[in-house]
């Protein structure tokens, strides 16, 4: 078959899988929103059908055939063209999905499945004895797919696995390798723990209370709207729903949604947590819609979608100019604020107090949680420790890092859902999208100038599309070091985050 015609192939065949798999996300918005009680059952027969059908065509031998014909033609020779881009990413899906028996795929399945369900039930009664066989079986059959996909070549160009844990960390983080994590959490730790303690040395306590009185939900509705309408996102081409536990999920161009939740005596979780799921959701409303359903057209990895999300809760959310402009419009949706003052709500929507639980960390210390669950992954990886010594672990971290140790398994150990899912390698990324997210913004504001002057303008416009234009447009045409280095002219480093933190917090602080 010529290039020209098992490429054409590709493109149908993926994009038809792409539509697919985009009624998939509808039904996963709709079963964590709209969906009736007795409708769970039903919606899980479905999802399985579906997985099974997307399975079969993502190991569709013709595929292979079909990317062999294109690979070495002319249509690849430049490897940054749309088409190589595509058939890049195509070939190593394509072999990461092959390569899993379908044995240990269902296994895996079922496995995060009941491991999933369990610990909803386990944690709110602190029970680590009776989730520990299940998160056994989970790591086991987890090591073993990383121990496959270990083997497999790498993407071109990039560097080769260093140990097993890397094959996982690349499934979330493209390119990126624990020998190269290590070094930059390392800097960033002693960074951020010098800043932790000249803080909490200030003397100063921001009254956070003020966070905790009453905010009605259909207030917090409102001024949320009315924050997404103004930053940018594009509510004809989306929604915003309560849900339990905030997500954006993206049906396709033109539908882009988003959820958050709402307590009534507590303003940061919906507000903020609105702007992190808008964050997210202006990367997807800005990828190529020409390109939808390729590789080109898709965001390149998690780190770089949180760098997205963490952006527009932190950077532009929390910062002054942000609130100059908002917070009188806060007053008139929120009466039990209309006794604060603006600085006194600054301090304390960015109040820093180590604490034990990650959702809720402030910013100089959430990289801590994050760095935590690095060193026991990779231990666990290594073999240097057991997952019945994870609790122990846990504690002597948590109090070498943040001063703090928990009391019991829920909000230690068990805290998060991420292993019972499977998802190992999955936690750095988090930690990834802070620090790109300050070398984005560092260099935005060094080429359009006073950003919070903007901000206190409502002016919003000028960053959005600078960040569309060297983050949004690219897709996963770069490995995310690559496009750091290509938009900054640096590679990832925790300098500029470091940097960010450092004026932000000693203007707050006094020190």
């Amino acid at each position: 078959m010529k290039p020209e015609a098992a490429y054409q192939q590709l493109l149908e065949f993926q994009r038809e899988t792409a539509y697919l798999a985009s009624l998939g996300a509808l039904a996963a918005w709709d079963q964590r929103t709209m969906i009736p009680k007795k409708g769970h059952e039903h919606r899980a027969r479905q999802m399985a059908a579906l997985a099974r059908l997307l399975h079969q065509r993502a190991t569709d031998p013709r595929v292979g055939e079909w990317l062999s014909a294109v690979e070495g033609s002319h249509l690849v020779q430049d490897p940054l063209s749309d088409a190589a881009v595509n058939v890049r990413e195509w070939r190593q899906a394509y072999e990461r999905t092959r390569a899993i028996p379908e044995r240990l795929a269902v296994e895996l399945a079922q496995a995060q499945s009941e491991a999933e369900s369990y610990w909803e039930e386990a944690r709110p009664r602190d029970d680590w004895q009776g989730f520990l066989p299940y998160l056994r079986r989970v790591f086991a059959l987890t090591k073993e797919k990383a121990e496959i996909l270990y083997g497999l070549p790498v993407a071109p160009g990039d560097p080769p696995y260093g140990e097993v844990y890397d094959a996982l960390l690349d499934g979330f983080e493209p390119g990126m390798r624990s020998g190269e994590l290590l070094p930059l959490f390392a800097q960033l730790r002693e960074g951020l723990q010098e800043l932790l303690d000249r803080i909490l040395g200030s003397g100063r306590k921001p009254d956070t209370a003020i966070l905790h009185r009453s905010y009605p939900k259909e207030a917090q509705r409102a001024f949320a709207l009315e924050l997404l309408a103004a930053c940018g996102y594009d509510l004809e081409a989306g929604r915003l729903d309560p849900t339990a536990h905030p997500f954006e999920i993206s049906i396709g161009p033109g539908d882009v949604r988003i959820t958050t939740r709402y307590f009534e005596d507590f303003f940061n979780a919906g507000i903020f947590g609105t702007l992190h799921e808008m964050g997210h959701a202006l990367y997807e409303q800005g990828l190529p819609k020409e390109h939808w359903g390729t590789p080109r057209g898709e965001a390149v990895s998690l780190g770089v979608h949180e760098s997205q999300s963490r952006t527009w809760e932190n950077l532009v959310g929390r910062s002054l100019g942000f609130w100059e402009r908002f917070f009188p419009r806060a007053k008139e949706h929120f009466p039990s604020l209309r006794d604060v003052a603006l600085e006194d709500f600054h301090r304390a929507i960015n109040a820093v107090e180590p604490s034990l639980i990650r959702v809720e960390a402030d910013e100089v210390t959430y990289n801590l949680h994050i760095l935590v669950r690095l060193e026991l992954e990779l231990s666990l990886f290594r073999g240097e420790l057991g997952l019945e010594d994870l609790p122990r672990a846990w504690a002597e971290r948590y109090r070498a890092y943040l001063g703090v140790a928990p009391r019991d398994y829920k909000d230690g150990v068990m805290q998060d859902v991420h292993w019972s899912g499977g998802l190992f390698g999955y936690f750095p990324t988090y930690t990834l999208g802070n620090l790109y997210a300050a070398q984005f913004f560092q260099k935005a504001q060094e080429e359009l100038g006073d950003l919070e002057g903007q901000f206190r303008r409502g002016e919003f416009r000028a960053f959005l599309d600078w960040t569309r234009r060297n983050i949004h447009a690219e897709g996963s045409r770069f490995r995310p070091k690559a496009l750091v280095e290509r938009v900054t002219g640096t590679p990832p480093s925790a300098r500029p985050f470091l940097a960010y933190l450092g004026e932000k917090y000693r203007a707050l602080y006094g020190f």
